[in-house]
């Protein structure tokens, strides 16, 4: 495999190594060394002084080390490029500083360490230094308009308009339970209904059958309120999600202030828990509801979307993904399980599902609204094609 990869930092910031790797991979995409192989450390600050006392003969640790070998030669036949080690304490400290993730911080590290392995070396000269940042730039310019799909991603389908539209002639057709199969089979990870207060789409009898039924995962999104708590502790779906819930307004609008109702929001997880029911939070990419999340309990949050999905414009669009992607990456670097949804649709769903912090996509009005032209099964199959 072309960028080998491991991690000695065990008591410092989680890291997704696969976010990492996935980074060296395109930086040797980039220079058309494909068949090179390229070799990633993690380490703490411990570790970075020692490599950094022995190579170096400086004391204390530094962000970023990096040792070429062009003439190694790997068993494949190409080239062994050489070596980054990056301290993922010193990352963290630096991200801090510069109010960026931590993954921000090492991705910027890591294309600094590979522009060394190509020969750039910022301390031979003052030129040499401007040469080398502006090689830098030209590489993290080329990493933020080239995401590359995350094999990774679930899609989990949400059927609520399904029942809006039996609810309209208030009959039993169509039928949200054989939709939520139909899904199913045609490759989603999982199945979304929303259970509200007023019952204006999902019923009672809508989640009964489909915790019968359901063969990926069925989540099950609420209000805090001890109706549909008490409900959830006996369905017992495979997780749930607490979202925000007004009965004037068409759909969820914006994420749920976990950060306004931590001590109330807690003791709901805490009764899921005993029941063995994660709990995500679906939140606005904002680090205080993140971290409101995590004091609460959560085991997920999920990203609300809506603002990207909505944007006027490209810049805007940019603006709101980039809030995303730094949201996801915190609430994945402070322990969080991360997914995201809300708006998506075929043409904005690719980037986000490029995020490898994000485990899991919610889509719903999208895919049923693409399934009235095409048939269910047939959208479905159109989203999965643009995650993978």
């Amino acid at each position: 495999m072309p960028v080998l990869i491991r991690s000695e930092a065990f008591d410092s910031t989680p890291i997704s190594l696969g976010t990492v790797e996935k980074t060296g991979a395109r930086l040797l995409d980039r220079y058309g060394l494909e068949q090179a192989e390229l070799s990633i450390l993690l380490v703490n600050d411990k570790r970075m002084a020692e490599l950094n006392q022995f190579y170096r003969h400086k004391s204390g640790p530094t962000n970023v080390l990096s040792f070429p070998m062009p003439s190694g030669e790997t068993q494949t036949g190409g080239t062994m490029l050489g070596d980054i080690v990056i301290s993922v304490d010193k990352a963290r400290r630096e991200a801090e500083l510069r109010n960026i993730s931590c993954h921000r911080r090492i991705e910027r590290l890591l294309v600094h360490g590979f522009v060394h392995l190509l020969g750039y070396d910022h301390e031979r000269s003052p030129q040499d230094a401007e040469i080398m940042l502006a090689e830098e730039n030209k590489i993290i310019d080329y990493l933020s308009k080239h995401q590359r799909r995350n094999g990774m991603v679930n899609l989990a389908i949400n059927v609520d308009h399904v029942a809006t539209l039996r609810q309209a002639r208030g009959i039993n057709e169509p039928d949200p339970v054989t939709a939520a199969g139909i899904c199913e089979l045609a490759g989603a990870g999982g199945i979304v209904v929303h259970l509200r207060e007023d019952r204006r789409h999902i019923q009672d009898r809508d989640v009964v059958l489909m915790r019968q039924m359901v063969k990926t995962k069925l989540n099950l999104e609420m209000g805090a309120s001890e109706e549909i708590i008490k409900i959830a502790l006996d369905l017992k779906p495979d997780m749930i999600t607490l979202v925000p819930e007004k009965r004037q307004e068409l759909t969820t609008e914006g994420g749920l202030d976990v950060a306004g109702q931590v001590t109330r929001l807690k003791e709901v997880v805490d009764r899921m828990r005993e029941a063995s029911i994660p709990v995500s939070m679906f939140i606005d990419p904002e680090s205080k509801q993140i971290k409101a999340a995590r004091e609460a309990g959560a085991t997920f949050v999920e990203i609300h979307t809506g603002r990207y999905s909505d944007a006027a414009n490209e810049d805007e669009a940019d603006r709101e993904f980039e809030l995303i992607a730094a949201a996801a990456e915190e609430a994945y670097e402070s322990g969080l399980r991360v997914n995201a949804g809300h708006g998506l649709n075929y043409l904005n769903t690719s980037r986000v599902a490029a995020l490898d912090t994000i485990e899991e996509l919610s889509i719903g009005h999208a895919v049923m609204a693409r399934a009235i032209f095409v048939g269910l099964d047939q959208a479905v199959r159109e989203m999965l094609a643009l995650l993978f």
